[in-house]
């Protein structure tokens, strides 16, 4: 199997777009429900698990909720914007209804050096899309960027692998957003960019040619002869 980040589903209109990115940058990515079994998802052998975002308040009744056993995976983890917010909430952080919905264009500007932004400006075009805010880190995590509007834009526990980013990596508004999702890939998950469409193509004419033989061996009797229909 190739190196995989699966890409858990919140409910954002741009899930799809994160699991493209990734297999754009030659990891492969597919995306799940949010609330996937750990024994579904393991089976993937992730080398890290993105968590989208959402329209969702982490308060509202019948939100999606954070995966429990997520907690206790030694896998590094990339929140963006509700699944940021999700992970302060499960973490024990503080998330609040801000004054105002942030939607469009901002600048953040990057306070400390971290592998999620390796090698980019300081200063950086992303896009917001956000009705609560974090005011208050999980125990563990420092902030790693700020906006005039948004003292925690992104957040790290660098020790555990976790990132959180209040904004969209995935769109092309995101002035560096594929950088960020190939500094997190390449450097925080180890994957080697070694996917490409060819393999996903192979991979599913070999399910096939499975399927195929299991089903031929059904067809035959126990003592491994055909019946009387199929001669």
């Amino acid at each position: 199997m190739p190196d995989t980040i699966p890409v858990l589903d919140f409910g954002s209109q741009t899930a799809q777009l994160i699991v493209r990115r990734l297999r754009e940058l030659g990891v492969y990515s597919e995306l799940f429900p949010s609330d996937i079994a750990e024994e579904d998802c393991m089976a993937q052998r992730p080398c890290g698990v993105i968590l989208s975002g959402g329209p969702a308040s982490v308060y509202a009744p019948g939100a999606p909720a954070f995966p429990t056993w997520l907690k206790h995976a030694d896998i590094p983890v990339l929140g963006i914007c509700y699944g940021m917010q999700l992970q302060s909430h499960a973490l024990q952080g503080s998330v609040e209804p801000s004054d105002w919905r942030e939607y469009g264009p901002a600048t953040i500007e990057i306070q400390h050096d971290s592998p999620l932004f390796s090698g980019l400006p300081r200063q950086q075009q992303v896009w917001m899309s956000h009705g609560d805010t974090i005011n208050a880190l999980p125990p563990g995590f420092s902030s790693l960027a700020t906006t005039s509007n948004t003292p925690f834009a992104a957040m790290g526990h660098e020790a555990r692998r976790w990132y959180g980013v209040q904004f969209h990596p995935e769109v092309v508004h995101t002035e560096y957003g594929k950088d960020i999702l190939r500094n997190f890939a390449y450097t925080i998950c180890r994957c080697r960019p070694d996917w490409q469409p060819a393999h996903f193509v192979a991979q599913a004419i070999e399910q096939v040619r499975q399927r195929l033989a299991q089903n031929e061996s059904s067809v035959r009797s126990p003592a491994g002869l055909t019946q009387p229909w199929q001669r």
